[in-house]
């Protein structure tokens, strides 16, 4: 699915840059209320824009009879799950060759998929953000050190391919990390990960994500590889279904020592 003009046009306006002020220009805050008339010249130019917008938010894609949720406190995020799913699966064909492990970070899920019928807008409003699929090279070892950087910062960033389990307490914990396959992660091996622009820059302060080698910009935004995604399920009349929870296995007593940053491994 590709986004429509006026999608485009919008982020265009969003993004472009202030002018700059002279040096002796001074600021005056106008509040914008009901009171303020509406511009008939401004009007002209938006009313279009603003209804194809309309028309293009409210477009069906799939059904979700289950939705996908982020969870509560303490429960898996089955929708950063299937985001980091469609990331891994996405960058595969784009770099011709196989993808073992991808991350996206769950502060960037800003809404959940409710049970019914998707819609576009529903996938702008879980990825408001214009960040791009990036697949770079880490070791097995660094693969590992990502996932525990995203452990201690927030009980654990969406993953796909590996399984991530803590044992023990908070005062004295092992942390096992293994490929989805239940194979063990040669620390030396180097292998392909999708991630986004935003991550490897250092965003969310998983470091090591940013010591990633031959990086590939895929030039292709989060938002619009869900989008995608959902199409062609609905295209072939599949629903969209939650996946299978598992992949981060902590006890309760360790997700509380995260969050109270109290807990170290």
């Amino acid at each position: 699915m590709k986004p429509s003009p006026a999608s485009a046009l919008v982020a265009l306006l969003l993004a472009a840059p202030l002018a700059a002020q002279s040096p002796g220009a001074k600021a005056e805050v106008i509040p914008v209320t009901e009171a303020i008339p509406d511009d008939p010249e401004i009007q002209k130019v938006i009313a279009p824009l603003a209804e194809e917008i309309r028309a293009s938010f409210g477009q069906p894609l799939v059904q979700a009879p289950q939705g996908v949720f982020r969870g509560r406190r303490g429960e898996e995020n089955l929708l950063g799950y299937w985001v980091s799913d469609v990331m891994r699966q996405a960058a595969q064909p784009l770099v011709g060759a196989p993808v073992r492990f991808a991350i996206t970070n769950a502060g960037g899920l800003r809404a959940n998929l409710r049970p019914g019928q998707l819609k576009v807008g529903d996938i702008f409003e879980l990825m408001p953000f214009e960040n791009e699929l990036i697949v770079i090279e880490l070791t097995g070892a660094e693969v590992i050190q990502v996932v525990k950087e995203g452990l201690l910062r927030r009980g654990g960033e969406p993953c796909s391919g590996v399984k991530v389990k803590v044992e023990g307490t908070p005062q004295q914990a092992t942390l096992i990390v293994t490929w989805e396959d239940g194979t063990p992660i040669d620390p030396a091996t180097v292998v392909k990960v999708a991630t986004t622009d935003y991550l490897y820059g250092g965003g969310d302060s998983i470091p090591t994500l940013k010591k990633g080698r031959k990086p590939f910009t895929t030039g292709v935004t989060l938002r619009q590889m869900l989008l995608d995604q959902c199409a062609a399920l609905g295209k072939a009349g599949k629903d969209l279904l939650p996946p299978a929870p598992g992949r981060y296995i902590v006890p309760v007593p360790i997700l509380e020592a995260i969050r109270d940053k109290t807990f170290k491994l």
